[in-house]
């Protein structure tokens, strides 16, 4: 067992590098057009219900770099999306992130991975699926319960105007 976790762990240091895993792409999921615009109209299909979010997409590295950190403020319907082209195992953190989150881990096909639920603000811990995923969405922390979102639901995104 300690072997595994070890081996585990230096795959999960490999992959963050020590900063947030992002990409200036899209996948299966969002289109090509995923990318074109900042802002995205995002849906989340969780059961019978549709919920709507308006989505920033991290597309330089600047961008994917800071993330959602010094944000004092996110509403109930905003968030951040990360596309990544190729699907890849991400590793976030919550470094200089004053808020808790929610992050949705989305595999290529769209559906939920896992969900981090209210990560700790300011902490160096990484957050991972552990699976190639093909983008991670972060929402404000609890946002995913209390819609009752939860993995295998569909997320889908298209963009929108600046």
């Amino acid at each position: 067992m300690r072997p595994f976790l070890l081996a585990f762990v230096l795959c999960l240091a490999a992959c963050s590098s020590g900063k947030p895993i992002a990409a200036d792409r899209t996948n299966a999921a969002g289109g090509a057009q995923a990318t074109a615009t900042k802002n995205v109209a995002l849906t989340i299909q969780s059961g019978g219900k549709t919920h709507s979010f308006n989505i920033e997409v991290a597309r330089t590295p600047q961008e994917q770099g800071k993330g959602l950190m010094f944000r004092k403020f996110l509403p109930d319907d905003g968030g951040m999306l990360f596309p990544f082209d190729p699907p890849q195992i991400a590793s976030f953190w919550m470094k200089n992130t004053v808020i808790p989150l929610d992050i949705l881990f989305i595999r290529p096909d769209g559906t939920i991975s896992f969900i981090a639920a209210n990560t700790e603000p300011y902490s160096l811990v990484p957050v991972s699926s552990g699976q190639m995923d093909g983008a991670v969405l972060e929402i404000p922390g609890g946002r995913a319960a209390a819609l009752g979102i939860k993995a295998e639901d569909i997320v889908r995104w298209k963009a929108t105007s600046e």
